[in-house]
């Protein structure tokens, strides 16, 4: 049978302009690269530019994650000026990030995700009708209740920093608010609505303490067969319909993840160094070796870009990015075995590809590694070793997982305001060399800045995307989004009522927001040499849970998860 392409060309649930295309052959996928020809050149605008000018631009890389780039802008300055952060401060800064990223989940949920669960090609599934009522865009119970309730922490967000997105309320020693008593109380509604409005009553059907109990696979079972309430919430709802479709038979990934730390602790990182910065944060972040099962720390020394495969002048040598300039080639032409795109291939000198994201960052804080301070949650990465591996339905219930975790900082940082301590202490400002990094809700993401002359030479910034989506080497390690391409691409006369390629390559998309930088050599390689655990191990541990697909009705009672 011939090769077929089908060619994706833009991807409408990424900003930027993304093309996707995979190689079908004999039902199988063979080959799977992304590509983007739109330059957006940050580093060009920001170059030669007063050091704060990259408060006001970053931010603005992405419609959705601004928040999680101004961190970094704020803390990559705040070490290079070495200034001193107040507690307040910090607490702000994170409550930021957090309201950010709660406000992404619902909206991401069933605003990209969950609406391919009403595709016609699911119709097969006893699940299906219920689906759509739930589902189904703007009709959708759930779909109005978590749009709608998305908005709510976003409106803490600007309690704060006075609008979102696009703030630039954080700034090198601090942050530009100082809330009042009102605004605090006014913060902890929004939050209790959040929590009552859907994260328990349509989320989880329990209370926060109730789930967090769940410590490992077996007790997830056991809650979810529990209560009627808990197997009819929409994560016990998409768990039995994702495993009804065949959701845990797609995306095997590179079997190696990356998170940075994240979330400083305002006692801790007051005096900011790029050195200190792994002992000092909440979320603490490493690298997991799926194969090994082992968790490894990480410095951002050990960055490395290469453009061999990009419209950039720069060569073909791994090199971090302090010792890059970005020269982008101007008049250029696409060529697969040369240049063809605007990415830089982003890898870790020692691990070499990497997966970021919210299932790399929930298998590294299942590491014992870090300070024992810092926070533990070992529920991913035990479900992850006894469901036999990656896959797109794992993914989506680590990301989802987290909200809980975010929520529960947020009350931390509103509870732990001294509102009549200072919020900000004026810097010095000097020449260097500054890094800031976290967790986007997407994944990883970095800014590098070096300060010359009191300008900026040069501000890289890495999002999960370039790790994702870098192009091949002439030695090609396939990325996490060509590995995650599932093999099998038409089952619709197997388990897998979706069927066709469409579903498994989008949905390892939609999570990620904003990137000028594709990956992937479009010739180099064969069949995919990643894919999941053998099917007979997943045949037996899916038909050993067959009964949890069928056992709570459908349909919810009045008082019952919706």
């Amino acid at each position: 049978m011939p090769i077929q392409t089908l060619d994706i060309s833009p991807v409408g649930r990424v900003e930027g302009d993304l093309d996707v295309c995979v190689d079908i052959e004999n039902g199988m996928v063979t080959n799977a690269w992304t590509q983007a020809e739109l330059f957006r050149g940050f580093e060009i605008i920001l170059r030669d530019k007063d050091p704060q000018v990259g408060l006001v631009v970053t931010p603005r890389a992405c419609g959705i994650c601004g928040a999680s780039h101004l961190t970094c802008a704020a803390w990559a300055l705040d070490t290079a000026w070495q200034t001193e952060v107040p507690r307040n401060a910090i607490l702000a800064r994170n409550l930021g990030q957090i309201t950010e990223s709660l406000q992404s989940q619902p909206r991401y949920f069933y605003g990209l995700y969950a609406i391919d669960m009403t595709n016609k090609k699911y119709r097969d599934s006893a699940f299906y009708e219920e689906a759509v009522k739930r589902f189904a865009p703007f009709t959708g119970r759930s779909y109005e209740i978590g749009v709608t309730v998305s908005g709510k922490p976003v409106e803490i967000y600007a309690l704060f920093g006075g609008q979102w997105p696009h703030s630039s309320f954080m700034v090198p020693g601090g942050v530009m608010c100082a809330p009042t008593l009102s605004d605090i109380t006014h913060a902890w509604s929004l939050l209790e609505y959040y929590k009552s409005a859907w994260l328990e009553s349509v989320w989880l059907g329990c209370t926060l303490e109730r789930y967090e109990q769940i410590k490992t696979y077996d007790d997830f079972m056991a809650w979810l067969d529990e209560s009627p309430a808990h197997a009819n919430s929409d994560l016990g709802f998409y768990w039995r319909m994702g495993l009804d479709v065949g959701l845990d038979q797609y995306g095997g990934g590179v079997g190696k993840y990356i998170s940075w730390d994240y979330l400083p602790h305002e006692d801790k990182y007051q005096k900011p160094t790029i050195e200190g910065r792994n002992a000092a944060l909440i979320m603490k972040g490493g690298i997991y070796d799926g194969k090994t099962d082992t968790h490894t720390m990480i410095t951002q020394d050990q960055v490395r870009e290469n453009t061999m495969h990009s419209w950039y002048d720069k060569g073909a040598a791994d090199v971090h990015p302090f010792d890059r300039t970005t020269r982008p080639v101007q008049n250029n032409d696409t060529d697969f075995e040369g240049k063809y795109n605007w990415s830089t291939a982003v890898l870790h000198s020692e691990f070499g590809r990497l997966e970021a994201g919210p299932f790399a960052r929930q298998l590294v804080a299942g590491g014992k590694h870090g300070e024992p301070w810092q926070h533990y949650d070992g529920f991913i990465l035990d479900m992850y070793k006894k469901v036999g591996g990656p896959s797109l339905h794992l993914r989506q219930i680590a990301r989802m997982h987290e909200t809980v975790k975010l929520y529960r900082q947020a009350e931390r940082c509103l509870r732990e305001f001294r509102l009549n301590d200072p919020w900000y202490i004026k810097p010095q400002e000097r020449d260097g060399h500054g890094w800031g990094a976290t967790e986007a809700i997407r994944g990883a993401l970095c800014h590098w800045i070096e300060v010359k002359d009191g300008k900026i030479r040069e501000l890289p910034d890495h999002r999960a995307d370039h790790l994702e989506r870098r192009p091949a080497r002439r030695q090609p390690q396939p990325g996490a989004y060509r590995t995650g391409a599932d093999r099998r691409a038409d089952r619709r006369s197997d388990r897998s009522r979706g069927g066709g390629p469409r579903g498994p390559v989008i949905w390892l998309l939609p999570c990620l927001h904003g990137s000028c930088a594709r990956w992937q050599d479009r010739r180099g390689a064969g069949p995919l040499p990643y894919r999941l655990a053998a099917p007979s191990k997943r045949r037996s541990w899916r038909d050993s849970r067959r009964g949890v697909l069928s056992k709570a009705p459908l349909s919810s009672s009045k008082g019952e998860a919706a």
